[in-house]
């Protein structure tokens, strides 16, 4: 069980969460992300750590309401718990000191962006950051996004905030600038990030993407999350979740991504129909099983005296 410490809205649909779990917290890299699973028929879902406090043994995921499970985790508050919560899986982001790095991200996104973002600049090199979204209400994380670059650009495709236009748009105009870009890190859509790996091949630009593969266990061992790399199956969560943008089959990943569409509409219009009481129902088995772990630990700490 892991406790909700805290629990707030931080743009449309998605929620920030603050969660302790300090052994997660000590050994989380940028780039890397954990398994959830809400209770004992729960599906497992994949979520980027946001960032992590050692001191504090606490762990920030950003979540986006978009399916069923991540819909009901979004209802719960500070003082409630996760089932089981596994990580950090998936190999750290490569730090190395590049020169101009530009990261290309889509709203929500820039959460997974934001650490390997400050890890780069820290590094040494030059961060600018590319943050895309169809209107204001989809920007998010502007101050954590300047604070991890040295120059920030917000773009909005409705021109509410920011600049008018696409990350793919204003990437293109930074590679023709005096400026010369050495290396791009984008996670985002995979068609938005298919356009990025385009435009750096045809300039030579060294880049690395983050892939959101479907997942289950998170071991490499269901194949769920199969991605062909230089024609060669990889699997996104122990291979990746990065990998060079050039070797990758953005063809088959859409083809794959988009596989359960239907259903996962389905599911999400049963669970708003019945919100109330599966949140209701998930809130008591959490609390069954929090109640058998202080009895188990009673138990141990009686056979231990």
């Amino acid at each position: 069980m892991f406790k909700i410490l805290e629990a707030s809205d931080v743009g449309f649909n998605v929620r920030q969460f603050v969660i302790q779990a300090p052994r997660i917290a000590r050994k989380q890299r940028p780039g890397q992300f954990v398994i959830v699973r809400l209770h004992d028929q729960g599906e497992r879902i994949p979520l980027a750590i946001h960032c992590s406090d050692p001191a504090a043994g606490t762990i920030t995921l950003i979540v986006q309401a978009i399916g069923r499970t991540t819909a009901l985790l979004n209802c719960l508050e500070a003082g409630d718990s996760i089932l089981d919560l596994v990580g950090p899986l998936g190999n750290a982001s490569e730090i190395k000191n590049y020169g101009t790095t530009v990261i290309v991200s889509d709203g929500l996104d820039t959460a997974t962006a934001l650490p390997t973002a400050q890890a780069l600049k820290d590094a040494g090199n030059h961060v600018i950051f590319l943050e895309g979204a169809a209107s204001r209400e989809f920007a998010v994380f502007d101050g954590e996004m300047r604070k991890a670059s040295d120059e920030a650009h917000i773009l909005t495709e409705d021109g509410s905030y920011g600049e008018k236009g696409v990350v793919t748009g204003k990437l293109s105009e930074l590679i023709a600038g005096e400026r010369k870009i050495n290396f791009v890190f984008a996670v985002g859509p995979v068609a938005m990030m298919h356009d990025v790996s385009k435009i750096t091949a045809s300039h030579g630009i060294k880049t690395t993407v983050s892939l959101k593969a479907i997942m289950l266990d998170g071991a490499g061992m269901c194949g769920s999350c199969r991605v062909l790399v230089n024609n060669e199956n990889k699997f996104a969560c122990v291979d990746g979740p990065e990998f060079d943008a050039s070797a990758v089959n953005f063809d088959t990943l859409l083809q794959r991504a988009t596989q359960y569409h239907d259903k996962d509409c389905e599911s999400l219009h049963q669970f708003e129909a019945h919100k109330a009481e599966q949140l209701a129902q998930l809130r008591a088995e959490l609390a069954e099983h929090e109640r058998e772990e202080s009895s188990h630990a009673a138990t141990e700490l009686n056979h231990a005296h």
